[in-house]
């Protein structure tokens, strides 16, 4: 009999979890005579952990690197879903894609599924000015084509007005035209508008927490970056950061032998970009050639020059004196492939594409408050090869969802943290199906050791991607829910990453786990990679048993 994706999900997490303890209660709450802590939200768009604070030598990314000194870093945090609208909406609802209903971009979960109240409503609703900056929900269909106004918001958001020129001919080809391109590294004053719109959120974002200090009331700003997203249109002096010679190819650029096709994503949307459309790639496995393979340097380029924006915004968080009364959480919506499996782009349940960047700054909590005068973020240059790397601050290795922004935020800022769900949920406005962090954050002193303890053999992370056909095909990708014949669950463990294929049905979102169509196992530890799938192997088969509940 067919079960819902969320029993499924239930009975595996109750399997696996059985022995962790509940979330414990809130870990900070708002000192009277200090007032309530301010909330800055930082998403970055398609941002994998290429950053030096997670392990990265190449790129060069000081200013979230220092972030990263005074924060708790989460090193295996995970989205539900490798694709914009759907894992915005999810963490930002606090609950999976299977429950927000939202596979693609083209249903708004208010009407389609339930009445949920999202991470801004709920600060709102608590007494917070509540503001939205840049691409924090994904625009269009998926929120109402208003970012969920007036629900989440204050005021209007704000969006860039050079966001609109993104995808157009704005790219200076070599035969001196202008084309839209994936690679596209711009001279600004030649732009039009005479900038980009990451500059322009960075300006707006000062310009709110300048008013806002002037108020009483504390706020939630949300901030979203739009690189390193594609088209890779950057300042292009950020190439000189990253000399062709010193850029490697992906460590697996190719197709795994056992890799099911449905697993597969053909990476459409960078085929249709003028540059790549003229090397006449073959669909769906043609590789790209390996001299283009310098979108590498391309992404590494955007990486660096989002970490500029992000160092002129908490530069100025720490000139208008309010780093020490405002948390900062900075995360990305998914990952990117860069060649790994020799695929591009997001749109699949590999650790490339679902593993993601996860931190936040607690003041007097992950740091000690900054005494008077003391400049906890100064801008750093990229630029300045001198500059003294900084390693993380404090780091978790367990597994841990994005899911459970919600609930943590929450809990951070000394609200009440919302209840679990129960399961249905639709008709519950105000839950969460995330686990609180908070428990991360119980430190006992300063010395302790900053990997911090706690099991991650008890922790476990899920992820899920529709596809329209058992093969690669033109809508791989970013199925339509009409055109979803196929979900594929994924399940990573400290040990292994598990997914299963199965049939679905669009009309009742219903998985059949009866139907299987496909399989995938990998074993971290001797497959970091995750290129040898043993999901067929017998030798694993009395293990893949003892994961079906």
């Amino acid at each position: 009999m067919p079960l819902t994706p969320p029993a499924w999900l239930l009975l595996w997490l109750s399997l696996l979890l059985s022995s962790v303890c509940p979330a414990l209660k809130t870990a900070a709450q708002a000192s009277a005579s200090t007032g309530a802590l301010n909330v800055l939200l930082i998403i970055v768009d398609d941002l994998r952990p290429s950053l030096g604070c997670y392990g990265d030598k190449i790129v060069r990314s000081p200013n979230i690197d220092q972030l990263a000194a005074h924060s708790l870093l989460f090193q295996n945090a995970f989205a539900q879903q490798a694709v914009c609208a759907p894992s915005r909406v999810s963490f930002l609802t606090g609950r999976r894609p299977d429950t927000t209903r939202l596979y693609d971009f083209n249903s708004y979960w208010r009407s389609h599924s339930g009445n949920f109240s999202t991470i801004p409503q709920y600060f709102k609703e608590n007494g917070y000015v509540t503001m939205s900056v840049g691409k924090v929900f994904h625009p269009g269909i998926s929120s109402n084509y208003s970012d969920d106004s007036p629900y989440s918001w204050s005021f209007l958001p704000y969006h860039p007005s050079s966001e609109k020129y993104e995808n157009t001919k704005t790219c200076r080809g070599q035969d001196g035209e202008l084309h839209a391109n994936l690679l596209c590294p711009v001279d600004v004053k030649d732009v039009p508008e005479g900038t980009l719109p990451d500059i322009q959120s960075t300006e707006e974002a000062i310009r709110l927490l300048e008013k806002m200090k002037t108020l009483s009331s504390p706020f939630f700003l949300a901030i979203g970056y739009h690189k390193p997203h594609i088209p890779f249109r950057y300042p292009k002096e950020f190439q000189k950061l990253y000399p062709l010679e010193n850029i490697t190819l992906a460590p697996d650029p190719q197709v795994p032998g056992g890799l099911p096709p449905v697993a597969y994503n053909p990476w459409m949307d960078i085929r249709q970009r003028e540059d790549v459309k003229a090397l006449n790639i073959s669909v769906p496995y043609g590789p790209i050639p390996v001299d283009f393979q310098k979108i590498r340097q391309s992404y590494f380029a955007s990486v660096s020059y989002l970490d500029t924006q992000v160092g002129h915004l908490l530069g100025a968080l720490d000139d208008l004196e309010l780093a020490n009364r405002t948390i900062i959480a900075f995360m990305s919506d998914h990952g990117w492939s860069l060649g790994e499996h020799g695929e591009w782009a997001k749109y699949s349940n590999f650790d490339v594409t679902t593993r993601v960047p996860l931190m936040f700054y607690v003041p007097g909590k992950t740091a000690p408050l900054p005494e008077a005068g003391q400049k906890l973020f100064p801008y750093r240059d990229p630029f300045d090869l001198a500059s003294q790397w900084m390693a993380p601050g404090r780091q978790s290795w367990d597994l841990v969802e994005l899911m459970s922004l919600f609930p943590t935020l929450a809990g951070l800022a000394g609200l009440q943290v919302p209840p679990r769900c129960p399961i249905p949920s639709f008709h519950i406005e105000l839950c969460r199906e995330g686990q609180s962090l908070l428990n991360h954050f119980r430190f006992h002193d300063w010395e302790e050791d900053p990997h911090l303890h706690g099991n991650p053999h008890e922790s476990v992370a899920y992820s899920q991607y529709p596809r329209p056909a058992d093969s690669p095909q033109w809508n791989s990708d970013k199925p339509s829910l009409k055109d979803i014949k196929i979900m594929g669950y994924s399940i990573r463990t400290i040990d292994y990453r598990y997914t299963v294929w199965v049939g679905f049905n669009p009309d009742e979102f219903l998985a059949n786990f009866t139907d299987i169509h496909a399989g995938e196992l990998y074993f971290v530890d001797s497959d970091p990679l995750q290129d040898h799938n043993v999901y067929n192997d017998s030798q694993h088969r009395e293990f893949l048993q003892s994961l079906i509940p």
